[in-house]
């Protein structure tokens, strides 16, 4: 997840991370780095979620696994240190060793992102304390955030989106446009099988009769009617293939997403307007 905020990090075994903390050399091929320009924007209907479903799946088609991808283009300056921790932290699920966001005016500035100043910082230039709010905030003085605006420029490690320079040499390059990306979910099994909102029914539908291994329960026509009867609050209720038994937000990324915690919190709020959670098909809804 620091491969997010321009911290370059990855996992290794228990045996390299201990060698070197005794101040012994590791080996390592040097893996191929894998571009991947972001053009344009998210919708607002469009959630972090949706934007990291598709991405995986598009990276897998690829083929990254084993290397590094480094997202850049003027899309990445469109998405929060939160969107890009999201991005990154899902690396396993796509393959490569490593998602990284280069250090932008965003990551120094990280910290104001929710009180308004994305479009102040983009189109302006920003005031001194707002550059710096997140390291200032973190107990950092203004000449030690000089210091590093500094020396990240002067060690060209700072991009700026804007610049028609800022375009590395990498070993390949994938261009995504956040354009359009739409409202996505992935299963029944596994992260990478993304389906758009709108096929749910059609795919989940065809998944029931589909064999083994991923996506297909293999359920013979016989079966695909049968229910079971369950009785809460005194109502009698039968559940079925494909009715909602609960409503959970369990991913490590998706709990720490600030804008998809704001969307979970207006679909309880929403869910309690309704009064569906009388109904008993229906259980709290839970953010793990």
């Amino acid at each position: 997840m620091v491969n997010g905020s321009g911290v370059l990090g990855w996992g290794v075994g228990g045996i390299e991370a201990e060698a070197v903390m005794l101040g012994q050399p590791i080996s390592m091929v040097i893996p191929e780095v894998i571009g991947c320009e972001l053009v344009g924007c998210l919708a607002d209907t469009v959630t972090t979620t949706d934007l990291v479903l598709t991405i995986t799946e598009s990276l897998r088609v690829f083929g990254v696994v084993g290397k590094f991808v480094e997202f850049f283009g003027e899309g990445v300056a469109s998405l929060s240190i939160a969107d890009r921790a999201t991005i990154a932290n899902m690396c396993p699920e796509y393959g490569a060793t490593v998602g990284f966001f280069p250090v932008d005016w965003r990551t120094v500035q990280f910290g104001c992102d929710s009180y308004g100043y994305a479009v102040i910082a983009y189109q302006h230039e920003i005031p001194k304390r707002c550059v710096f709010c997140y390291l200032l905030q973190s107990g950092r003085d203004e000449s030690y955030c000089n210091r590093v605006e500094n020396y990240l420029k002067a060690n060209r490690m700072f991009v700026e989106y804007g610049d028609s320079q800022c375009k590395p040499t990498f070993t390949k390059i994938l261009t995504f446009d956040l354009r359009l990306i739409v409202p996505s979910l992935s299963g029944p099994r596994r992260p990478q099988d993304r389906i758009d909102l709108s096929s749910l029914h059609k795919d989940f539908s065809s998944n029931l009769t589909t064999k083994f291994p991923f996506k297909g329960f293999g359920l013979r026509a016989e079966h695909l009617q049968k229910g079971t009867s369950i009785i809460k609050n005194g109502s009698i209720g039968n559940l079925t293939h494909g009715s909602v038994v609960i409503a959970a937000i369990t991913s490590c990324t998706n709990t720490s997403n600030p804008s998809v915690m704001l969307a979970a919190g207006l679909v309880a709020k929403k869910v309690g307007v309704l009064i569906l959670l009388n109904s008993v098909a229906i259980l709290p809804i839970e953010i793990v």
